[in-house]
């Protein structure tokens, strides 16, 4: 899908005719064995979801994608789609790669979905280098955006190694309308706080400093969420957005103070865990819970790209966590029938 003569308000209407969602998930790929994803386990967990989070990033930071080959992603993508079709969930697809051309070579090999009813174009971050001018990533971003693909932006400098300036993404806006969406998991926030001057949607990805007061029902700069934490917590982060929505801000203060303390503890207990990534370690130990409820400890623990799977120790913990903040589900989404 070329969409180089629309304007971004005319692409928004085309991709999203109820709206862009205010609540987005990286959403965790399950596997089978090493690198097989587990299909199954994937369409229960985005059922689950499906009632809450109506925008998905595929492959993500959380679903492994960094590790990902373009043929895992290609193996995994058409029943996700399919799946998030059925579900009337919009689907992002994450190109996660560390410089240009293979960002080129994997949005190629990928535009065959770019016209499925649930694809809503594709996420890329810059390329990476802590060395790098503002110069220099926009000329690598742009080769990007002049493709005509719909493009959501990705501030991730805990991998790139650099940070798109507020002034760049202001460039790249003024000149792209086919970049839409603007996603900051830095912790800093520097581009939302300056403000944009377009209407490139803006959500938050970083879990740090709590939740409410960052979108703009509460005087925030963001219009939404892409949070690794939806994976589990969709629910409650939903319930964020609505209280503001209607009012209620001391009520979503109080829910946002009781969830930030839950995931900077569960972040805690797979720190120095060398294998995979924070983020979804940690989703993976609380999903646990979330699909075998009380019966989570009578199945294996999840397990990761490389085959590895995470240590019981971080299953018990995760369980005990979800109890202390009244969070633990007797039956999960996986044994519900």
């Amino acid at each position: 899908m070329s969409t180089t003569t629309l304007s971004r308000t005319q692409l928004v209407e085309r991709l999203f005719p109820e709206g862009i969602p205010r609540l987005w998930c990286p959403t965790l790929t399950h596997f089978s064995t090493p690198a097989c994803p587990d299909l199954h386990r994937i369409e229960k967990h985005l059922r689950s979801l499906a009632p809450y989070v109506r925008g998905i990033l595929v492959p993500g930071s959380t679903g492994e994608g960094w590790e990902m080959s373009d043929q895992d992603i290609l193996g995994l993508l058409p029943s996700v789609l399919d799946i998030a079709e059925q579900l009337n969930i919009k689907v992002l697809i994450g190109v996660l790669k560390t410089d240009v051309p293979a960002m080129l070579t994997c949005i190629r090999q990928l535009a065959r979905f770019a016209n499925h009813s649930a694809a809503v174009g594709f996420t890329v971050c810059p390329p990476k280098g802590s060395s790098l001018t503002q110069h220099e990533i926009s000329s690598a971003l742009r080769q990007v955006l002049n493709l005509g693909f719909p493009t959501a932006l990705y501030q991730l400098p805990q991998v790139t190694q650099n940070e798109m300036s507020p002034e760049l993404v202001q460039s790249l806006a003024d000149e792209f309308p086919n970049f839409y969406l603007f996603k900051d998991t830095s912790g800093y926030d520097r581009v939302a706080l300056v403000g944009l001057q377009s209407n490139v949607f803006m959500v938050r990805g970083s879990e740090k400093n709590g939740y409410s007061q960052w979108l703009r029902a509460s005087g925030g700069p963001y219009d939404g969420f892409l949070l690794s934490t939806a994976n589990v917590l969709a629910k409650e982060l939903a319930s964020i957005i609505h209280l503001l929505s209607s009012g209620r801000r001391d009520e979503a203060v109080r829910m946002s103070e009781k969830i930030a303390d839950l995931v900077t503890r569960a972040f805690a207990i797979v720190q120095d865990f060398q294998v995979g990534n924070a983020f979804s370690n940690t989703n993976k130990a609380l999903d646990h819970h979330r699909a075998f409820g009380l019966r989570a400890a009578e199945y294996p623990p999840p397990l990761l790209y490389s085959g590895t799977r995470l240590p019981n120790s971080f299953i018990e913990q995760a369980a005990q966590l979800l109890s202390e903040h009244g969070l633990q589900r007797e039956v999960g989404y996986c044994l519900d029938i």
